[in-house]
């Protein structure tokens, strides 16, 4: 979904998101914040590219970090909730994968990410994608374009 549509429902519905973003690096904050008004609806996020700020900033719980990894559902989920609460938005949403060119300690595929979203007084949720670019910007701008496409089909449904 656009940023523009985004942000139209968000405004419309007085709603607010924030982001929790490893793999994506803040482009997923860049994104929403391109709309005029954006400060309206998107008060910030967290980048949190290495493990320790997932736990220490999002609240990630060691033992979800330990057990599943980095670059899992489960931690898609709890950093989408953790910065929703530290935000006190309606909204969060994650980020967390496989850039490249390397494939990293997940031993997942160049590619693979995980999309998290947590919603006040509702569902949390994640998505696994996989980008299949396989160069490691194009990869970036993909999950934050997956991130975005899951939000938007989340707010369709309001």
């Amino acid at each position: 979904m656009e940023v523009k549509e985004i942000a139209e429902i968000l405004l419309a519905r007085s709603k607010t998101v924030s982001v929790a973003e490893a793999c994506t690096c803040g482009l997923v904050g860049y994104l929403l914040g391109t709309m005029p008004g954006a400060s309206q609806y998107f008060p910030g996020g967290v980048i949190a590219y290495t493990g320790g700020l997932k736990q220490s900033v999002l609240g990630v719980p060691d033992q979800v970090y330990q057990t599943y990894g980095s670059v899992s559902r489960e931690v898609a989920i709890a950093m989408a909730r953790g910065v929703r609460e530290l935000t006190k938005t309606d909204f969060g949403i994650s980020t967390t994968g496989v850039t490249g060119p390397g494939a990293g300690r997940s031993g997942m595929p160049i590619g693979t990410f995980f999309i998290g979203l947590s919603v006040k007084d509702g569902p949390d949720t994640a998505v696994e994608i996989l980008v299949t670019g396989g160069e490691r910007d194009a990869n970036k701008r993909g999950a934050a374009q997956a991130a975005l496409d899951l939000l938007g089909r989340y707010l369709r449904t309001l």
